[in-house]
């Protein structure tokens, strides 16, 4: 379920309780909830997965991103939020949107656009929807 991005990032479709466990035994210190509440009748909701985890010693951060597209606000969070001691896990409905907020980030950070594209890509995410904008950030970065 949780597919690898890099050695310490993890996206993933919607969690529930369950996977907080499997999440502890990789190593994650830290769950990002990159969804909004209330999209989907079937998600689990983010106060539930925020207890389970804090009660597993996890830290969480809800960075909810809507299908309208990514703040500069949002991807400040996540570059903060990546910045853990340890693994961190990024979910959303599908884990797109939070490979697409990782990947701003990481190009923000100054991070080869090549590179980004092929770590999410070898996760299985496509990034080409926002490549001109990680070709952007990574300029100023």
């Amino acid at each position: 379920m949780f597919r690898q991005i890099t050695d310490t990032v993890f996206a993933s479709p919607q969690i529930g309780t369950d996977a907080i466990e499997e999440a502890k035994a990789l190593g994650i210190v830290r769950i990002i909830n990159n969804r909004p509440e209330g999209e989907s009748d079937d998600q689990t909701p983010g106060g539930d997965i925020e207890t389970a985890a804090r009660a597993a010693g996890i830290d969480y951060v809800a960075i909810p991103v809507t299908h309208a597209g990514f703040s500069q606000a949002q991807v400040d969070a996540m570059a903060t939020a990546l910045d853990a001691e340890g693994a961190v896990l990024a979910y959303c409905r599908s884990g797109t949107r939070s490979t697409l907020l990782w990947a701003l980030a990481r190009a923000k950070a100054g991070d080869s656009p090549a590179v980004i594209a092929s770590k999410a890509n070898a996760a299985g995410y496509d990034v080409s929807p926002i490549r001109e904008l990680i070709d952007m950030l990574a300029a100023r970065g």
